[in-house]
């Protein structure tokens, strides 16, 4: 596929047209966030820093984003490329533009989350990292508190 006109571009801001267009690249390119709703992004971009877009004329392919305090460590979120652009060398593309924004480009470490793509990051330059991922899953306030509270910390406020 010539991918030559696709454009790609540092956006901070989405019509709600285009959070829907986004809600379906990933309904259709992303088993793990086949469910997103457009608020739910426009959260998520918000609290993003930088968001890489993949454009086709009016149409995103594309999109990457991630967080970063700009010194020692950030995180690539939503790597996403639309089935019928995935081969032409888009997404790592997108995951370039992304590390080489300046809020990626100087920190210490870059890490990120991937189900099946090991080989893909590993083509970019990421190493697998088996001793720094652990994962707190979201619970209610009150199951947090209990366990605080086990733990022999004073919660009151």
């Amino acid at each position: 596929m010539d991918s030559r006109h696709i454009q790609f571009r540092y956006t901070s801001v989405f019509t709600q047209a285009q959070l829907a267009q986004l809600c379906e690249l990933f309904a259709a390119a992303a088993f793990w966030a086949k469910d997103r709703r457009p608020e739910e992004m426009e959260r998520a971009i918000a609290h993003s820093n930088p968001v890489v877009t993949a454009w086709d004329g009016d149409n995103i392919i594309g999109f990457s984003r991630a967080t970063s305090d700009g010194v020692f460590r950030a995180t690539i979120w939503d790597v996403v490329i639309h089935p019928d652009y995935q081969g032409a060398g888009l997404g790592r593309r997108l995951v370039e533009t992304l590390i080489a924004h300046p809020h990626m480009n100087q920190v210490e470490r870059t890490y990120l989350m991937t189900t099946h793509q090991q080989r893909f990051y590993g083509r970019i330059g990421f190493e697998q990292n088996s001793t720094t991922t652990m994962v707190l899953y979201n619970r209610p306030l009150g199951e947090l508190l209990e366990l605080s509270e086990r733990a022999g910390f004073d919660v009151s406020v």
